[in-house]
Formats: structure tokens, C-alpha cells, sequence
């Protein structure tokens, strides 16, 4: 659920004024933790707009910057309200928002993560109250000076205008407005008719810094006298440090001290501790504290559960189909005595591979603790999850933590973990001085929470007109909830029992199947909607070449008439098959679905329901030898209303591209109990020369609430790519990565 302010109910505005003459404005958060929303209540002002006498107007971004433009989007929508001049807009990271309230934590920030897509959404009505109240005061303002009615004063670009043509720019008004009273009654918000910056495109607003090599990311910090620590680990899960010889590297001029983390608690949450026992070296800089770790020579104890590689998980899937589900996750009708009776029948499986995150910029934690205050800077998509970690070992008050937010280099779900945090934690509470944990790209592969292996089991049936009656989907998977949730409760992130085709069939069946797993699992890209389409929409494919149909007549007929369909969970709470056909009917028409292919190109489509937005993809593909060519590829995409097109077509564009790479050649591999990649040489992401020049994004017009637009994109890029290389070679895949069991088969 959305912790963010509710728009509807009274609002107390807070506002003040500085030193300096600026209105600084800002709106109270829910009075919640993190286990029970407790009501509104007045807990302290952060500011989330702040304009200067000279005009300049700072916007804070609450919600952690991991590449999906967040930063830009909040501050647009905040500045719409505001009426600023956007070239005169400067956008800050804000701290996570937190204060102690009878000794627990308080959010006054409201939202405040990077996960589902979700920020967009929970900003929209919070960022637009606060610039309309802005705006209102400076109104009030200039109103008062001019001795004229509110009501006969309108704004723009940062300036207030009378009737008669006067003006006063907002730098003029701040310090006036600064002592009004704000209304009690919420702000009149813009109507969409009236909206000059949200639906147009803008840069990033790090771009220039980014290109130009001075954007600070989470690793570029510093503190003081900070010791840098590098960390060896137990390459085997759940394993423990046997005996370690340190001489060598204690002699290392730089090398401060050499300590044992512990394996990890298991009565912790995963995700909230360190994920393995290691060995930490700390030192003055990170090129001694590499050299080292190097000289250290330790001997590691194997954990009671042996990580297992993907061959090993596929059999052990085998085995769990034969017995009953762990949750039937829905079920419709009587899919067994419809399939008896039916006239055709449909069965496929499918295989999905582990996979890293490979982020760009590894992990790493800089921490500053004493008996008074606690101080994080680390790439982190959960700040409040990551101030759990630093309260929990520390036993400080909530009000003497502090978590500050750099702009980080990826996350696609890594950073929701604060494994590294606790690591940074332990040895800043035992040596009393600054840490810096640094991560190589070797520890980030070795360590990583991976996303699940799972195995996809589908059949379906139609009747002798060649209708489909039913459907069944059983997963067999390594839940990313274990070591986190109850084993009963695994099931909820790996399917979802309003997917489609749910509520398009009368027989249905979705079960679920627990597979048991050391390696760590966590959240990426998508979730499980990321390969649950892909099994769905391949078979789909499947389906309509075995009954000679049209695949994209045969998904707008299993769509059917435009209708709202109940949709439980993220995304919710209806599905309207409407908005979903509607984007189908446009990537098909931009890449010529209809027309003559020409020989030896393969055309395919996919669609899928991400999070709230409707999302499908259309490729054109052929085989030169044995490279692969993407043609074309189109990404239509209906989000609701769009807060930065140029943002979303970014965002779009860049799931897509990621999803081809992932779904190509991306796999971990486990050989002796331990994962055996190390970095980008045996992991391969496709180059550029491996990639579509292009991809085409259509944004759906719409005027619905803002859906996000960071995961929307991945889900159905991969099933389409792998329907046009089914319609180009013949070839069905039914795996992933494609790549190697493409070339096995051509």
C-alpha cells in the first residue's frame, strides 16, 4: 500500500521563511510505521520547494535516483503547480525523511523508494499539492502588495500578473509570502488543460553532470578519516570461515586491522543482514586493501545446502510436478474435464535461467557511527529498509540517523537489499572510525541475490470452432521470498492470480510449486512478471501457429470486448482489456504486421500487464549466418498520463534493450557450489552491434493517473523477440537465455 499523503483529506501546510528572505514549503507525511498506519499527524516540515529573492527555485527529489529519472519527473510535477520558470529550477536529493516520535520512526517524506515503478504514482497528487500551496501564498503575496482580490491574479513562468499587466517574479514575493498563513482547505490543483510542462519532454536534470564527469554516484563519497574495507567471502552459501592467515597482509604499509564477520543470522530477514561469513581487510585505500585481501589465505567450511546450478533445479522441479501443488494460486471452472472433452490440445514447458543484476556501479556502504549519531551514504533503492539495518546494530534513536541519497549507477532491484549496509554497520560499530565497504565486480557477481530459476508448465485446450476454453499454467520456482516471508506466503511473488488470461476463460488453473534453493534470491527487473510473460506469451504463439491462426487475431480474440477486468495486487485494482488491446493493435500496425514479410524474416508480438501500464511489443528479425539481426522493434505503451514523454520513451526504450540481453545470453552457472561468474567477460550483456540501431515507442495519450515507466517495458520484449526467431527459423526456443539453445537447434 502507498504511504504517501492523501490528497483528499484536510492538509496542515507548514510554512517558513529564511534567513535569507526564501518561502520554503513543505507538506507533513503520514504518522505511520512500518507496521501500522497510525493516521495524519503533524511530525516536522521538510521542504520540498524552496524559492530564493533572487528567483531561483529548489525542488527536492524524496525517492532514490537509480536511472529511471525520478529526480526529473518529481520535480516537474512539483514545478506544473508551481507555475516556476523551469530554467530557473534546481533539483536536490533529499535525505530519507524520518524523525522519532515516542522513540520510533516517523516518515515525513512520505514515499520514499525505488521499486515497482511506483514513485511516479505516489508523487503525483502529493508534489502537485505542494506546489499549488507554493503558488497560492505567492499569490496571497502579491495580492496583499496590490491591494487587489486573489482571484484576479494568475501566474506563470515564475511571475505573478494582474489583470492590468503588472508583475511580480516570485523571488520578490518569497519573503512575503513567507509569513502567510496557508489555507486549510487543500489547493486548487491545475486542471490538465492547463498543464504547460507535465506531457512535454525534458532532458534529465543530471544529464550535463553525468556526461561531464561531475555526477557523484554512491561510491564517489567520502568522510573524513574514513577506512576503506574489502571484503573475501564464503564463496559457498550458508558456509563458514574454518581458519584464516592474515600475517602477510597485516605487513601491507597502509593495512590497518583484519577482521572476521559472522555468518549470517537466519533469524534476520533476508536482505537485512550479510549475506555471507568473510574476511574484511581495512586500510587507507582501496588499492591496499585489495592487495591484501589477495595475501590473505583462509580455508572455508561448506554450509549445510549446497548451492545448486540450473540442470540440478530443473530435475528437482520435475519431481515437485508429480506431487500436489504448494498453492493452487486460482481456480476456475473444471480446466480437466474441459481439456478431456476439447477437440485440440496444447502443452509446452518452459525454462527460465537464474540471472544476476549486473549492475554497473557494485555495491558499497559508507558509514559513520558514534554514541550519538549515525551517518549512511550507499547506493540504496529502500532507504527505510537500509535505516532498519543501521537502527538494529546500533540501538540508536530514530532521530539520530541519518541516510542520505546519491544518485546511483543501476539497481534493478539489488539495491532494495541492505546486505552491504550491515557488512559497512559491523566494522564501523567495532573500530569506532568511518568505513567505506567496497565491492568488486567479482564480489557483486559471486554475491549477488539472484533472480529465480523457474520452470513453466502450460497446457491449454479449444473446442472444434477452434475457441480456447482453457487454460493451465503451473510454476515450479525459487521464490524470491524465501528466507524472508513463510514458507506459505513464498507463493506470492512468483505468480499472480489475476494474470492473464485469467478472467478471459471460464476453466483455469494456476498452481504453484516450491523448489528449495541456497543461492539468495531477490527482486529484479520486473519481477516475476518479467518471465511469467514470457512463458504465456510464447505459448500463445504456440497456439495459434498449431490451429493455423493469426497469432495477433488470436490475442485480440482471447482479449474479446474492451471490459475491466478485478486485478488483485500491484497494479490494480481492475485490468482493462481495452487499453491492453489497444496497444497490441498499435505495435502490430507500426511494424506492418499485415504486409508480405519478406523471406527469411521473422515477425512476432507479446503484450503483458505491468504494474498498472499496458505494454506491447512488436519485432522483425532475421538470421544473417549465424548473427542474429533485430530489424525493427516497436514499444507501445499506454501509462497513463505521461509526466515526461522523453523520460518514458527512455525508460521504455531502455527495458526493451535490457530485456533482449537478458533474454539472449544471461545465465549463472554453479559448479562445485559456487556461482562461477566473475564479471562482464562471462557474463555477457549484448553490445550495441548485437542490438536493434532503434526502438520505436508510441505513448498511448491518456488521462488516467501516471503508471511509471521503468519496469513496464521488460516483460514483453523478451516473448516477442522469441516469436519473431520461431516465425523466422522455425525454430521454437523455449528457454532462456535463447542464444545457446537457438544455436544447439539451427
Amino acid at each position: 500500500m502507498s504511504r504517501a499523503h492523501n490528497a483528499g483529506r484536510r492538509r496542515f501546510l507548514r510554512v517558513f521563511g529564511s534567513a535569507t528572505g526564501a518561502l520554503i514549503v513543505g507538506l507533513p507525511a503520514l504518522a505511520w510505521t512500518p507496521d501500522q498506519l497510525l493516521g495524519q499527524r503533524l511530525v516536522r516540515l521538510n521542504a520540498y520547494v524552496r524559492i530564493e529573492p533572487d528567483g531561483t527555485t529548489v525542488i527536492g527529489a524524496r525517492d532514490p535516483e537509480v536511472g529511471q529519472g525520478i529526480r526529473t519527473a518529481e520535480a516537474r510535477i512539483l514545478a506544473e503547480e508551481l507555475d516556476a520558470d523551469w530554467n530557473k529550477v534546481i533539483v536536490e536529493p533529499l535525505d530519507l525523511g524520518v524523525t522519532a516520535v515516542n522513540g520510533e520512526p516517523h516518515w515525513t517524506l512520505g514515499h520514499q523508494i525505488a521499486s515497482g515503478s511506483t514513485s511516479v504514482p505516489a508523487a503525483w497528487n502529493d508534489l502537485r499539492t505542494v506546489g499549488a500551496a507554493a503558488r497560492a501564498l505567492l499569490v496571497g503575496a502579491a495580492a496583499a502588495r496590490w491591494q487587489v482580490p486573489p482571484a484576479s491574479l494568475r501566474t506563470a513562468r515564475g511571475v505573478v500578473i494582474s489583470a492590468d499587466g503588472r508583475k511580480l517574479g516570485y523571488g520578490a514575493l518569497a519573503a512575503d509570502a513567507a509569513k502567510l498563513q496557508p489555507a486549510s482547505a487543500p489547493p486548487a490543483l491545475k486542471s490538465p488543460s492547463q498543464f504547460a510542462l507535465v506531457g512535454q519532454d525534458t532532458g534529465d536534470v543530471d544529464a550535463r553532470d553525468i556526461v561531464t564527469g561531475r555526477q557523484h554516484f554512491a561510491s564517489d563519497e567520502w568522510l573524513g578519516d574514513t577506512l576503506v574495507a574489502v571484503i573475501a567471502r564464503c564463496p559457498f552459501p550458508g558456509g563458514t570461515l574454518a581458519r584464516v592467515d592474515d600475517k602477510a597482509a597485516l605487513q601491507l604499509q597502509g593495512v590497518k586491522n583484519v577482521m572476521s564477520i559472522p555468518a549470517p543470522d537466519n533469524n534476520d530477514p533476508l536482505g537485512t543482514r550479510q549475506l555471507a561469513a568473510g574476511v574484511a581487510v581495512l586500510a587507507t585505500d582501496t588499492w591496499t586493501a585489495l592487495q591484501a585481501v589477495a595475501a590473505l589465505k583462509i580455508e572455508w567450511k561448506r554450509g549445510k545446502q549446497a548451492a545448486l546450478g540450473d540442470d540440478a533445479l530443473a530435475k528437482a522441479a520435475q519431481q515437485a510436478f508429480a506431487a500436489a501443488p504448494t498453492q493452487v494460486v486460482r481456480h476456475d471452472g473444471d480446466f480437466a474435464a474441459t481439456d478431456k472433452h476439447a477437440r485440440h490440445h496444447f502443452d509446452a514447458e518452459y525454462r527460465v535461467a537464474t540471472v544476476a543484476h549486473a549492475d554497473l556501479e557494485p555495491p558499497s556502504a559508507l558509514v559513520k557511527i558514534d554514541d550519538q549519531s549515525a551517518v549512511l551514504i550507499a547506493p540504496t533503492q529502500n532507504p527505510r529498509a537500509a535505516f532498519a539495518v543501521v537502527q538494529r546494530l546500533t540501538g540508536l534513536d530514530p532521530g539520530q540517523i541519518q541516510v542520505k541519497l546519491p544518485r546511483t549507477g543501476g539497481g534493478f532491484g539489488r539495491f532494495l537489499e541492505s546486505d552491504y549496509i550491515a557488512e559497512a554497520v559491523l566494522l564501523a560499530n567495532a573500530v569506532k572510525r568511518p568505513i567505506k565497504v567496497l565491492w568488486t565486480r567479482a564480489d557483486a557477481f559471486a554475491h549477488d541475490t539472484y533472480r529465480p530459476f523457474s520452470i513453466h508448465r502450460l497446457q491449454a485446450c479449444a473446442d472444434r470452432r477452434r475457441k480456447l476454453t482453457g487454460w493451465s499454467h503451473h510454476i515450479a520456482s525459487t521464490s524470491r521470498l524465501a528466507g524472508r516471508e513463510q514458507r506459505a506466503r513464498w507463493w506470492l511473488s512468483e505468480m499472480h492470480p489475476d494474470d492473464l488470461p485469467a478472467g478471459l476463460l471460464g476453466n483455469l488453473d494456476y498452481a504453484w510449486y516450491a523448489l528449495d534453493a541456497a543461492l539468495p534470491r531477490g527482486t529484479y527487473r520486473a519481477s516475476s512478471h518479467a518471465v511469467n510473460a514470457f512463458a504465456t506469451e510464447c505459448f500463445i504463439d504456440e497456439i495459434a501457429h498449431t490451429l493455423k491462426q493469426d497469432p495477433l487475431a488470436l490475442r485480440l480474440a482471447l482479449l474479446g470486448a474492451p471490459r475491466k477486468l478485478p486485478y488483485r495486487g500491484h497494479g490494480g485494482p481492475v485490468l482493462d482489456t481495452g487499453r491492453l488491446t489497444e496497444v497490441l493493435k498499435l505495435a502490430a500496425d507500426a511494424i506492418d504486421w499485415k504486409r508480405h514479410h519478406p523471406d527469411g524474416h521473422g515477425f512476432g508480438l507479446a503484450c503483458h500487464f505491468t504494474f498498472g501500464g499496458y505494454v506491447a511489443h512488436a519485432v522483425e528479425m532475421s538470421m544473417q549466418g549465424s548473427r542474429l539481426v533485430i530489424h525493427n522493434v516497436v514499444c507501445a505503451a499506454d501509462i497513463g498520463r505521461v509526466v515526461n514523454p522523453l523520460g518514458a520513451r527512455a525508460a521504455l526504450a531502455g527495458a526493451t534493450l535490457d530485456a533482449f540481453s537478458t533474454a539472449l545470453r544471461q545465465s549463472i552457472t554453479v559448479k562445485d557450489g559456487q556461482v562461477q561468474q566473475r564479471g562482464y567477460k562471462d557474463y555477457p550483456l549484448a553490445t550495441m552491434a548485437q542490438m536493434p540501431h532503434a526502438v520505436q515507442v508510441i505513448l498511448v495519450p491518456s488521462q488516467e493517473a501516471p503508471a511509471g515507466a521503468f519496469a513496464m517495458g521488460f516483460p514483453s520484449a523478451a516473448p516477442a523477440l522469441a516469436n519473431a526467431i520461431f516465425a523466422g527459423t522455425t525454430v521454437r526456443v523455449r528457454q532462456l537465455p535463447i542464444w545457446p539453445e537457438l544455436m544447439r537447434l539451427l
